[in-house]
């Protein structure tokens, strides 16, 4: 079995990946047809070429601007099923999806088309696919705390069906300790939790998020390699990081994957996983980023089994769930490399 068969039949989690960054070019324009919302480009290809990017901001001003297709809940239903639908594809068994109300919300788009329509898709995947799939809140971080709180009180009706929270943006200037009270709550409504910190942002955001904000789970944590009493308690605490390879080569985060951190985070024994983010954007889902830290930073099969098995114990899912994936884990890769 040559390599890309092996990863692509991986039973995968995906753990860290936004909704709203995973519309396909033929999608958003076709969405943004069927809402008469205009948009710069006329054509998918267009729309495609548009992906060059400087940074997370200049990414974060095409993402939002993508936000505006979606106004209906058959637009959240699509847009999930489309997502979901092509994990399955790739392998994936077990996805945890972030969306961000708040980009709607202040549309006046409602906040029960935005959830009815993507946990119907969950719903209907689950019974295509068998595939399982988690719903994330997240908050901007540029935007206040207490807006952040008012996202809590919104979504308490559909609490049940939400697995957590996050929060996500520019991190620049929008440290975690200014969400401390915001998470607390969180907990306390019995959420879990995790933050984007450590991708463009410093160590200090990491430690921040563990020491403050008391989170289970660190979106990216790049960054916590410029502080080595860091790396050592995360990985005491076994802490898991989801990181996003190709996101950050694309965000500049890194300028070639060969500089990737990913290899010196394994060698360090953090409990890392590997994630798509926002697949369409950054040219690639959960496989496409496995192959290309393959290729370049060397990455043996055992690497890329001990990610994959990181991701399932990261996973926000019941015991007996993350036993039977990491059977099944354990069965494809006895038979695969046999």
């Amino acid at each position: 079995m040559d390599i890309e068969t092996f990863v692509r039949g991986l039973p995968k989690t995906d753990l860290h990946m936004h909704l709203e960054g995973s519309i396909e070019p033929e999608l958003m324009i076709a969405l943004a047809g069927r809402n008469s919302i205009p948009l710069r480009w006329d054509t998918a290809d267009a729309l495609r070429q548009a992906y060059q990017f400087d940074n997370l901001q200049s990414f974060l001003e095409l993402y939002f601007e993508g936000c505006r297709v979606l106004v209906t809940q058959a637009d959240f239903y699509d847009v999930t099923w489309a997502y979901l639908n092509r994990a399955h594809a790739d392998g994936v068994v077990h996805a945890e999806m972030f969306i961000g109300p708040q980009s709607f919300t202040e549309r006046d788009v409602p906040i029960e088309a935005l959830l009815n329509g993507v946990l119907k898709a969950i719903s209907d995947a689950q019974s295509a696919y068998g595939i399982s799939a988690g719903l994330l809140i997240s908050v901007h971080r540029h935007r206040s705390e207490a807006e952040a709180i008012a996202v809590l009180d919104q979504i308490e009706p559909w609490q049940n069906h939400v697995v957590g929270i996050g929060m996500g943006g520019a991190e620049r200037g929008n440290p975690p300790s200014r969400f401390a009270n915001f998470y607390q709550m969180a907990r306390e409504r019995g959420l879990r939790t995790c933050v984007h910190a450590g991708e463009e942002g410093p160590a200090a955001y990491v430690r921040e998020a563990i020491e403050v904000l008391a989170v289970d789970r660190i979106d990216h944590g790049n960054a916590c390699l410029d502080d080595p009493d860091l790396v050592v308690d995360l990985a005491d605490r076994g802490i898991p990081l989801t990181v996003c390879p190709l996101s950050n080569l694309r965000l500049n985060v890194v300028t070639d994957m060969k500089w990737h951190p990913l290899r010196a985070m394994i060698d360090a024994g953090l409990n890392v996983t590997v994630n798509s983010d926002d697949p369409p954007y950054f040219g690639g889902y959960v496989t496409e980023n496995l192959l290309a830290c393959h290729e370049a930073l060397d990455l043996s099969i055992e690497d890329i089994i001990l990610l994959v098995r990181n991701g399932i114990n990261a996973a926000f899912i019941a015991p007996g769930e993350r036993s039977r994936l990491l059977a099944k884990l354990t069965n494809y890769a006895g038979a695969a490399v046999r």
